[in-house]
């Protein structure tokens, strides 16, 4: 590791500041002529020591450089365009606008060219010379308010320049500046250590040519620049939808000419570089183009280009929004779940574009958490970035685009759920197959689009086995003078589904949603209620049907509390600590007993879920609901019980009770030796 200074544990942001208070002192004090033409420049102190922050600890990955020096190209053709608005001559009889990527093998150079703006040396001091400033913000300041909508094309990208340094020794630039005299020309050179020179040349065409001389490490093995195949690979992912074309020259394949024309042998041969120069970009973003125009094989295509999925996706959602924050989103649904879907540390995120420029690959901010499942593209035409472009600042901006994406496929999976076309429907019953507990999630994640989401959602019931009722079709089927809807948590369908909390609802041919995956305790706790209507989990707290139980069910209940005190008050002596309370149950028809949490408690499954993550769990303790007409219970009654059998029946009941309630027994051997003492009696 280097040495570092106490400047490089300096915020970067900070040292830019410093930097613009102090630059144009600096310059003039540090400026000094070795020759009458080359002049020497030294870098100010706080520049040095941020160019070497950005050489070796800003950016991650040293394949960014070209991603960087051909914005700053396509930056400058940008302004030559605009520029040209006004004055046509600046094209130069040239005004094909394009970026050029030549490498030299034999010297070990990697040459960027644009025929954008150009610089004279002026501006070379002045773009070149200062980090933070490549000329972008200073041209958008001088725009008038009416001009600025006008520029928004031109990008900002800050020290980018100077990143071509990570696998260089010794960077040279030759530039001219569009609509000046070929001797106006200027060549900066600096090995970014220190110091860098400027000197006049002539150049008969405007534009600027950056060469990167590569460190020993960069020019070859594998780590190597020099391949212009590995160029095209970085053009192809960082740079392939630039509007602008970039070009390499081109590649054929010459074979030996043989010496014998009767030789039958294989002739070899080699790839031989010509004189054509290639474009090397498809210089047309897909999302730009307006979706009208675009065929479905076009968006399922660019989609396994994106992903690598071999898979269509499911659906997809392409807009562009405009307003404050203006952006483009191509959103895609998966037809499958990955395997590390539910993994918290995924990596997982939209591709992140600016002005068509790739900036990463997975930008997780523009995303909330349990939409991590969808893939895509935004691309924005201004977003915070940090001075390396490698990680998105948080700001309102960036809240903006994330709650606008979920908006989009909230909608989305909206419009597949509630649409009449079969093929939809279908498509829906895939997405929540394979992302339906995701989505629950958002529940309790995302309180601004809680009820869309809760729209979403869907479930088995104690009527129908299918995972196909939403809230909206529970409603509907209510019987007269329902107030809740009610629902069940359980581990499984079936548990669900033979679970002594349903008793009752059974008899009373009450519907009961059934929910049987691990995050539905979790998320109802953050939805209490539907369009109005509260949402009742049948397992906690004293069940209440209201208008749907007649008089003489409240009265034999009433008359069940005062003839069972006896027996209620031993059991609770029996099970001390274990239960909270016991009372006699109203919810109970088949099962001699069951377990009941309070509102706002953890249930049994809740607290074997936390304890399997590793979490500490709160103590809570149930209370235990008996059924005075089911015959254990009434044998309870009898006097013929002795105290210790009367304890160990209590036991076994409470067991069986936890064990219904998907529970977990803390001595699983001691109940089965009580059950098998009270057998052989």
């Amino acid at each position: 590791m280097s040495e570092q200074t106490p400047a490089d544990n300096k915020n970067v942001d900070d040292i830019v500041d410093d930097i613009n208070v102090n630059k144009d002192t600096a310059n003039d004090s540090a400026a000094n002529e070795s020759t009458p033409e080359l002049k020497k420049h030294t870098f100010e102190a706080e520049v040095a020591q941020l160019l070497h922050l950005v050489t070796h600890s800003l950016y991650s990955n040293s394949d960014i450089f070209v991603r960087e020096l051909v914005s700053n190209a396509s930056d400058a053709c940008d302004k030559l365009r605009f520029e040209a608005t006004n004055d046509d001559s600046l094209y130069e009889d040239d005004g094909e606008l394009r970026i050029r990527i030549a490498v030299d093998e034999d010297a070990k150079t990697i040459t960027f060219t644009d025929n954008g703006i150009g610089m004279n040396e002026a501006d070379a001091i002045e773009n070149l010379g200062t980090i933070a400033k490549s000329g972008t913000k200073a041209f958008l300041n001088k725009l008038s308010e009416s001009q600025k909508q006008d520029g928004q094309l031109i990008g900002q990208f800050g020290v980018g320049f100077y990143s071509g340094f990570i696998v260089a020794d010794t960077i040279s630039v030759e530039s001219r500046k569009a609509g000046e005299p070929a001797d106006k020309g200027v060549r900066w050179v600096s090995d970014g250590t220190g110091s860098f020179t400027v000197e006049p040349i002539t150049k008969e065409t405007r534009g600027t040519a950056i060469t990167l001389h590569l460190k020993e490490q960069y020019s070859e093995g594998e780590d190597s620049y020099l391949d212009r195949g590995k160029i095209k690979q970085l053009v192809n992912k960082y740079s392939d939808h630039i509007s602008l074309p970039i070009q390499m020259r081109k590649e054929v394949w010459q074979e030996d000419v043989k010496e014998d024309e009767n030789d039958d042998a294989p002739a070899g041969g080699e790839m031989v570089l010509t004189d054509e120069w290639e474009t090397i970009n498809k210089a047309s973003a897909l999302w730009t183009r307006t979706a009208s125009e675009i065929e479905d094989e076009e968006y399922i295509d660019f989609y396994k280009n994106i992903t690598y999925d071999m898979d269509a996706p499911l659906a997809w959602t392409h807009n562009r929004v405009e307003g404050r924050v203006q952006y483009t989103q191509l959103l895609y649904i998966p037809k499958k779940a990955p395997v590390d879907l539910y993994t918290r540390d995924q990596q997982h995120g939209l591709k992140l574009y600016v002005k068509r420029v790739f900036i990463m690959d997975e930008a997780e901010q523009l995303l909330p958490m349990y939409l991590r499942f969808v893939k895509g593209v935004i691309d924005s035409a201004d977003l915070p970035l940090n001075v390396s472009r490698e990680l998105l600042q948080e700001s309102r901006d960036v809240k903006s685009i994330r709650d606008g994406n979920a908006r989009r496929i909230l909608t989305l999976l909206a419009s597949l759920a509630n649409s009449e076309d079969s093929d939809k429907q279908e498509k829906f019953a895939q997405f929540y197959a394979e992302f339906g507990d995701v989505i629950k999630e958002g529940v309790g994640e995302d309180m601004g689009n809680q009820e869309r989401i809760a729209k979403l959602l869907r479930y088995a019931t104690s009527t129908q086995d299918s995972v196909t009722t939403s809230f909206e079709d529970y409603k509907a089927r209510m019987k007269e003078g329902q107030k809740a809807i009610y629902y069940l948590t359980a581990d499984n369908l079936a548990a669900a589904k033979n679970s002594p909390q349903l008793e009752l609802f059974k008899k009373k041919g009450i519907e009961v949603i059934l929910m049987t995956s691990r995050v539905d305790e979790w998320a109802m706790n953050f939805l209490t209620s539907f369009d109005e209507t509260p949402l009742q989990n049948i397992a906690k707290g004293a069940v209440d049907l209201g208008d749907l139980q007649d008089e003489a069910e409240k009265a034999e209940a009433e008359k069940a509390q005062e003839t069972m005190k006896p027996v209620v008050d031993k059991l609770k002596a029996a099970l001390g600590e274990r239960a909270k309370d016991v009372k006699v149950s109203t919810r109970l028809v088949d099962s001699p007993a069951c377990l009941v949490v309070g509102e706002g408690e953890l249930s049994p499954q809740m607290i074997q879920m936390l304890k399997q993550m590793g979490q500490d769990v709160p103590e809570s303790k149930p209370t235990l609901e008996v059924n005075p007409d089911h015959p254990l219970i009434k044998k309870l009654e009898t006097s013929e019980q002795s105290d210790v059998d009367f304890d160990k029946l209590a036991q076994v009941i409470f067991d069986q009770a936890l064990l219904a309630d998907g529970g977990q027994l803390d001595d699983p051997a001691a109940y089965l030796k009580r059950v098998n003492e009270l057998l052989m009696r």
